[in-house]
């Protein structure tokens, strides 16, 4: 049977149910956001004079709960227009509405007796087949289908969105005893496929498979930081980016989560999973359950295991339970890391470490290790599902099995044994059966080890996928250190930057070169694509720092030509160039999609011109193309000047798309042009489609323009007036006044007399120099070395 989702009611609307319910709103889905009436009027509506059967106030709970989520950061939505996506209501007099509706997500709170509730009430308005799912984090599924019609518990299951539902990319699909398959294949396939999230099938267990494992690698750490006497600095920059875990490691992580939420989800694995082997891990350890009594619960509370006073930042002295000054956290065994680019390639020597850190690394994976493999058949019988929800849920790089896989099988069991631990069954007759690692590749494809049939066994669902680590080598084409090309099949290459940062350096820029003449020799066309967490930060500032402060600026100037030639040739090839960005997309990695044939940008992509933030303007084709972008919006009878002035705001204001969709709204992207994938997993597939799709199409090689229209004195004075004002009220500096005059000046293409058609070339020829001027300042020096330095911009 063929199901489409048209329309969807979501009933709760407190911070995960307004946040599912912009999620949905995001993707195109109309919503209907319900919650309850209120039971008294607050001191507002009284003085106006309202009373409790005034529609503001039967609605005021989900209006004031949506409105809160959609102005909270980071935001829900991608773009503020998409809320009108979703019409609120109340569950008193809107309930009858969801039968217009063809998934209805329960989100009210986690308890059973009023679950039930709303279950019973929702199945009188509810037409048969249409899908009924329960947001919870942990109350069995069995329970609340109890008592239901035989249709609602065919239709029903658990759907457990993360919070943030837009940024956490794990949705548990939990079946209830009388699910249909039917039911769980659609909402696999529409999890991936429409919601962009990694869809995890998951047994009906205590928090499921997320959850379970993650509290318990929480909770490991509570009992472990007391027993090493480490501190939480220390844990926290142990547990941090150098294994490939978030910024917030460990306790920022549980402050800005809530020690309430932790603490609850623990309670339950405690109370419901008696026969759990690390049953007492999972008791509370004191100074726990003293926070919880002081009401140190984190952000939400002001103070947690970190507590921010005035500027400074203090931590939580454990043993004390006193806050002091944080003191800084290093080891020996991290420094020895420090070379090795990629967290999966560190654990090995993470685990010989000499010092208190090694003995952290080989205790708490020991545990981890353990845990893990005894899970397997309990709450999965497939445990890639726990790396899977570990990495989409926790936002872990690597999954506790690529980890082991990475430290080696066997050596992992040898650290077990030290700590007096040992592996399910099934681990050790996978390795008697000849089995040494739980992953293997075979022919670009991910296989792991199937405990039924004791074999490596394709991880299913990877069809839609291009994995770039399981073909970097074998389908490699062309390499230098910075770049690699490989054949994606069906006569589409791929280019992945591998600079730091995926920044655009001399290595970049020739292998952007070297793969349009491959692709224009002998395929049909290009993708410029990676799976890094950024699709690249910009242009090599280090470069051009250096060459700006030994004064080579013939050098400087050819490095700026190459950067904007190399741009002109993405434009101007006899092959389709897909772009497909993603995450941060900064300065040249903007200026780079922006040349492309198409750019096929994943949802979360972080898009903008940011050059002024060091002290100068785009020079590699940016500020051309935002006048050539302005010129083609140009409409009859239109006032010219307001056009321009938006796209030079752009650029002057180093305006950020917060989404791609953002990204069409500040003019980087293109509609009809651009498009935008929701699963960051299926971009580099879905690249590979289009550049075939344009290839087939007849692709022929476009035309350079010499057409743009620019404005000249009229538009060039309009500039310079405003950025005198600007520095009169104070609002910039004058620096940053000398920037936006140099941007002005290109972007109305000099101080022509006249409006006049010109070509690309005069405008870029006119950024360089302007690039090249302000690479002379002392302040724009200042401004990179701050940025290469600090990592932020200076204002000077």
């Amino acid at each position: 049977m063929k199901r489409l989702i048209k329309k969807v009611a979501v009933i709760g609307s407190g911070i995960m149910g307004s946040g599912i319910a912009c999620h949905f709103a995001n993707i195109g889905v109309e919503v209907l956001l319900l919650d309850i009436v209120p039971r008294e009027l607050t001191e507002a509506e009284q003085k106006k004079g309202l009373t409790l059967e005034n529609k503001a106030v039967r609605n005021r709970l989900v209006n004031d709960h949506l409105a809160n989520a959609l102005k909270s950061k980071p935001s829900p939505i991608y773009d503020q227009k998409f809320a009108s996506r979703i019409t609120t209501g109340n569950t008193t007099d809107d309930l009858e509405k969801i039968k217009d509706c063809d998934w209805i997500i329960e989100v009210v709170v986690e308890r059973l007796d009023i679950k039930k509730a709303v279950f019973e009430q929702i199945e009188k308005y509810r037409k048969p087949g249409t899908l009924i799912t329960s947001n919870t984090s942990g109350i069995p599924i069995h329970f609340m289908s109890e008592g239901r019609s035989e249709d609602f518990q065919k239709h029903f299951c658990g759907t457990h969105f993360f919070n943030p539902a837009r940024y956490l990319k794990l949705f548990e699909i939990i079946p209830g005893p009388q699910t249909s398959k039917e039911v769980l294949d659609f909402l696999n396939e529409y999890g991936e496929k429409f919601l962009g999230k990694t869809s995890v099938v998951a047994k009906d267990t205590p928090a499921f498979i997320g959850n379970r494992i993650g509290i318990f690698g929480i909770q490991s750490l509570f009992h472990l930081v007391k027993e090493m006497g480490l501190t939480i600095e220390e844990v926290d920059k142990l547990t941090g980016p150098v294994i490939g875990r978030p910024k917030s490691a460990t306790f920022r992580t549980v402050d800005v989560v809530g020690l309430d939420t932790l603490v609850h989800v623990a309670n339950g694995i405690y109370e419901n999973c008696p026969n759990d082997e690390a049953h007492d891990l999972f008791k509370l350890p004191d100074f726990i359950n003293k926070m919880m009594e002081n009401k140190w619960l984190g952000s939400k509370t002001g103070q947690g295991f970190y507590k921010k006073v005035d500027k400074d930042i203090l931590s939580l002295d454990l043993d004390t339970l006193e806050y002091r000054a944080a003191k800084k956290a290093s080891f020996a065994t991290l420094e020895l890391t420090k070379t090795i680019d990629k967290p999966i390639d560190r654990f090995k020597v993470l685990v010989k470490g000499k010092d208190k850190a090694g003995e952290f690394y080989r205790k708490s994976f020991s545990a981890m290790f353990a845990y893990v493999s005894n899970r397997v058949p309990e709450i999965t019988d497939d445990f890639y599902k726990i790396d899977d929800a570990m990495k989409a849920g926790f936002g872990w790089e690597n999954g506790p099995f690529e980890i082991w896989d990475a430290i080696g099988v066997e050596k992992g069991i040898e650290l077990m044994k030290a700590e007096g631990l040992a592996p399910a069954a099934w681990v050790t007759e996978m390795i008697t059966s000849g089995n040494k690692s739980f992953y293997s590749v075979k022919e670009g494809a991910t296989h792991y080890y199937d405990t039924a049939s004791k074999s490596q066994v394709k991880v299913p669902g990877q069809d839609a996928f291009i994995i770039l680590n399981n073909i970097r080598e074998t389908k490699k084409v062309w390499s230098n250190s910075e770049a690699i090309v490989q054949d994606l099949g069906d006569g589409i290459l791929n280019l992945e930057f591998q600079s730091k940062m995926n920044s655009i350096g001399g290595g970049v820029i020739q292998g952007i070169n070297k793969a349009i003449d491959l692709a224009e020799k002998d395929f049909r066309g290009l993708v410029i694509g990676n799976q890094a967490a950024n699709f690249s930060v910009g242009a090599n500032l280090a470069m051009i720092f250096m060459m700006a402060v030994e004064q080579e600026y013939d050098e400087l100037n050819l490095a700026i030509k190459m950067f904007q030639d190399t741009m002109m040739k993405v434009r101007y090839s006899g092959i389709p160039v897909i772009a497909a960005p993603h995450g941060m997309t900064l300065g040249g990695g903007c200026e780079l999609t922006m040349h492309a044939d198409r750019a096929v940008a994943a949802a979360e992509t972080y898009i903008g011109l940011v050059e002024f933030g060091v002290g100068v303007i785009p020079g590699g084709g940016g500020s051309k193309e935002m006048a050539l972008r302005a010129s083609d919006t140009f409409r009859k009878n239109d006032v010219e000047l307001n056009t321009l002035q938006e796209y030079f705001l752009t650029v002057g204001m180093a305006k950020v798309a917060t989404s791609a969709y953002e990204g069409f709204d500040i003019g980087v992207l293109q509609k009809g042009k651009d498009i935008v994938v929701v699963n960051k997993d299926r971009q580099i597939a879905e690249a590979k489609k289009h550049a075939i799709l344009m290839a087939e199409a007849g692709y022929t090689q476009p035309v350079k323009r010499k057409d743009i229209k620019v404005l000249g004195k009229q538009a060039l004075g309009m500039f310079l007036v405003g950025t005198d004002q600007m520095v009169a009220g104070q609002y910039i500096s004058e620096h940053d006044q000398k920037i936006a005059n140099k941007l002005a000046y290109v972007m109305a293409g000099g101080d022509l007399s006249e409006p006049t058609l010109v070509s690309e070339q005069y405008l870029l020829d006119l950024e360089r120099e302007a690039f090249l001027s302000l690479c002379t300042e002392r302040k724009t020096l200042e401004r990179i070395q701050f940025m290469l330095t600090k990592g932020k911009p200076l204002r000077n």
